[in-house]
């Protein structure tokens, strides 16, 4: 299975117009949409009053066949309608209506309320009696149902420019937009689903992150395979008051199948971190020197967690990268950077892996969040910029590698808002690589596994039980695989 694609407004405007081009009429298209919209609808409500509120373009077309199809199902159906249909397909739709129609007003009362006011591509602030109907919904998500995004939202950043419709359930067409993934879109949707109406594989270099897209190339060991074929990570440790994080990511590391982890600590951490290892091994280190010499041999390298921002540590990133091993950068790793980010870029090559919150990746790319779009654009732009795979961290995780592959997490959870938690993340990843798996993939299959692993466990988390979640998540992928 190939992996799902997340289309631009202007990318899913093409494969509407390629597939009227190979012959599928507009008509025809839009009574595949509103059909789909009615099979989720009946799956999810019992038969009940409904109001479908109509928009004058194509998404309030597609709200006519859904108010045609649910009456001739036997449902109380009431159209109401923003001004008259503008555009020649959803004008024929509302011909073929033949029930009750009304203007719509600033009351929505109870019913089930279907909202095909405006769709993906909408540029402007809802306003007028369409805002204020998005201010009545907003105590009722879970009695609505919203036709492509929710109306306000815009498709390509998620980012309403005033109100919005909060839905409960939202169908969509063909592949998930930007907005469905970026917050606070992504919250304002709801439960989406993704209606196949014909139009074909579209391309695109931004997919959901998901199993089918990294899942065939995963490291699974063999019946020949030793610990020292299954990867060489190794993680640098804070100092002797700052060590769990960096005991988190070698934890992690190894529950997520590297051969053989070392944790490397200077001499005042070293006692404490013999008294909480088991199968971590432990090493003492006193200069970059030591430590460049220690991790020649490496695979794969996590600095970062609680490591300090100090000279120090600027100088452990700067020998480690004279190393063969890639990359995993996080946290003060990232943040001691943050006044000369061009001296971390020169040593950077595309293995390697950043991966901010994001306020340490403004400190590192200064200004690009604000000017980019949204996430996914930041995200993008900054891989291009520092010529490594950036994994930008939140409730919407984006990954960007710098050849423009980018991914984004559609399962992440709340649970995982706890200290500690992406240190885990941080050895997932190095863990990964170490074992041979390709950065970008790597950095992809270590955030949806850190999710999965959250949801998991659920309320009460903390980062500690992450790793020991590890397992049953890697059963079911070995199962599935």
């Amino acid at each position: 299975m190939s992996a799902r694609s997340i289309l631009t407004v202007a990318e899913m405007a093409a494969a509407d117009r390629a597939a009227i081009a190979a012959g599928t009429s507009g008509v025809e298209l839009m009574e595949r949409a509103g059909q789909a919209v009615v099979d989720a609808v009946v799956q999810r409500f019992h038969p009940q009053p409904v109001l479908v509120l109509c928009g004058p373009g194509n998404n309030g077309g597609d709200g006519y066949v859904i108010a045609r199809l649910l009456k001739a199902r036997g449902w109380p159906v009431e159209v109401r309608a923003l001004g008259d249909p503008a555009t020649p397909d959803a004008q024929a739709m509302a011909a073929r209506w033949d029930g009750v129609t009304r203007p719509l007003n600033g009351t929505v009362g109870e019913a089930l309320v279907i909202d095909a006011l405006f769709g993906a591509g909408l540029s402007r602030p809802l306003d007028g009696v369409a805002a204020n109907v998005a201010g009545l919904l907003a105590s009722r998500p879970g009695r609505v149902v919203a036709v492509d995004v929710p109306s306000g939202v815009p498709g390509d950043t998620g980012e309403p420019l005033g109100p919005a419709v909060c839905a409960g359930l939202t169908v969509t067409f063909h592949a998930r937009k930007l907005g469905h993934v970026l917050e606070p879109g992504r919250g304002l949707c709801g439960e989406v689903v993704v209606a196949d109406i014909g139009l074909g594989e579209t391309p695109s270099k931004i997919v959901e992150n998901g199993p089918d897209l990294w899942l065939p190339r995963f490291p699974w060991p063999s019946a020949q395979s030793h610990k020292h074929a299954r990867g060489r990570l190794i993680v640098v440790s804070g100092e002797a008051w700052s060590t769990g994080a960096a005991r988190l990511s070698a934890r992690a590391g190894l529950r997520i199948g590297a051969g053989l982890v070392t944790l490397y600590a200077g001499q005042d951490a070293l006692a404490v971190n013999a008294a909480h290892l088991e199968a971590v091994m432990l090493k003492p280190f006193d200069t970059d020197l030591e430590l460049e010499q220690a991790a020649d041999q490496a695979d794969a390298a996590v600095i970062g967690p609680a490591a300090g921002v100090s000279e120090t540590t600027l100088l452990n990133v700067l020998a480690l990268a004279r190393t063969g091993a890639a990359l995993v950068l996080d946290a003060d790793a990232i943040t001691v950077f943050r006044d000369d980010p061009e001296e971390l870029f020169s040593v950077l090559d595309r293995d390697d892996v950043l991966t901010p919150h994001p306020g340490e990746f403004e400190r590192l790319f200064p200004g690009m969040m604000k000017a980019a779009p949204q996430r996914v654009a930041a995200a993008r732009a900054a891989a291009e910029k520092a010529g490594a795979v950036v994994l930008l961290k939140g409730a919407d995780t984006v990954i960007a590698a710098p050849d423009g592959r980018t991914a984004v997490n559609i399962n992440g959870s709340p649970w995982l808002a706890t200290a500690g938690s992406g240190d885990v993340l941080a050895g997932y990843i190095g863990g990964l690589v170490s074992q041979g798996m390709e950065s970008f993939e790597a950095a992809c299959a270590g955030a949806w596994i850190h999710a999965e692993a959250a949801e998991l466990h659920g309320p009460g988390l903390i980062s500690e039980d992450l790793p020991g979640l590890t397992p049953a998540v890697l059963r079911r992928l070995y199962d599935e695989r």
